[in-house]
């Protein structure tokens, strides 16, 4: 019997970026998560949970593959789990509020962490770009600072659409074959 190769990747981002509707969207199996009451009247404004350990979500991709998404807490309280959740990942994708640039900040500082602790490729998806103030991906990417030579795309999204989800896998799926191949 052909053992399956498990892909691991991370799904990283600020406090309601949309990490685990992302997750949901296309997971096949019911999405693990551990979420809790959001306990400050900041984050109680925006949801009512939040995730505080992980979300786990699973895609059979072929016969000889399965991918494995790992949704990390987006608070900064919780990220002693991006460390933990990181190892042995190939790939981290890092969702933005396309509509909450009060967030941007601290999505530059989360693809600063994964970048100097795990020499992965790294996409970014500007989500919530169905809402009619959000920031296009363009823009996000100069907002973020991100360079040409760092080699990261922001591909726009929303992460209730299902094509969408799949577009941004897929392109973080072509450049870690690229990269290994390399």
């Amino acid at each position: 019997m052909k053992e399956i190769k498990k892909i691991k990747i991370v799904v990283a981002g600020p406090f309601a970026a949309g990490k685990t509707q992302f997750i949901n969207t296309v997971s096949e199996i019911k999405t693990v998560t551990t979420e809790r009451k959001t306990t400050s009247a900041t984050e109680k404004s925006v949801k009512d949970h939040t995730t505080v350990a992980m979300d786990f979500g699973k895609i059979k991709i072929d016969d000889n593959h399965e991918l494995y998404l790992f949704g990390t807490p987006g608070q900064s309280r919780f990220d002693f789990m991006w460390e933990i959740l990181g190892e042995g990942a190939l790939g981290i994708i890092v969702l933005v509020d396309s509509t909450d640039p009060k967030t941007f900040h601290e999505a530059r500082k989360i693809i600063n962490f994964f970048q100097s602790r795990f020499p992965v490729p790294i996409v970014v998806g500007a989500n919530k770009q169905d809402l009619p103030n959000a920031w296009s991906a363009e823009d996000v990417k100069y907002a973020l600072d991100i360079s040409d030579e760092e080699g990261i795309p922001v591909i726009p999204l929303s992460a209730k659409n299902k094509e969408d989800v799949k577009k941004v896998l897929l392109t973080l799926l072509e450049i870690i074959k690229e990269t290994l191949q390399a």
